[in-house]
């Protein structure tokens, strides 16, 4: 049984939107986005299949096979996987979902 699983993740940083697939555990310890994000003995986190998009400047969307982002650089971080999963369908003629409002106490 394969140990890994892989999910897709929108990173950002001051410079960029980064979207590439993680490679997690499959059960258990680091097995989600943010164990990885949040563990303090690593200092990169590795993507693959990356597609690069600045967010300064006019320099082109780029392609790569792997990306290696600086784990304090990270200001921004969506497990793609899980959004779609529980986004309703633009194609389908739902609107986007809302939170619902605060109420105040």
């Amino acid at each position: 049984m394969e140990q890994h699983r892989y999910e897709r993740v929108l990173i950002e940083t001051v410079r960029h939107r980064i979207e590439g697939t993680i490679t997690l555990q499959r059960d258990g310890y680091r097995s989600r986005v943010s164990d990885v994000l949040n563990a303090t003995e690593r200092d990169f986190v590795a993507l693959t299949d990356v597609i690069v998009e600045p967010l300064v400047g006019e320099a082109p969307t780029t392609r790569h096979e792997l990306v290696i982002v600086a784990r304090a650089q990270i200001v921004l971080a969506i497990p793609l996987s899980e959004q779609h999963a529980s986004a309703p369908s633009a194609e389908a003629g739902e609107g986007p979902s809302h939170p619902p409002p605060l109420q105040s106490v």
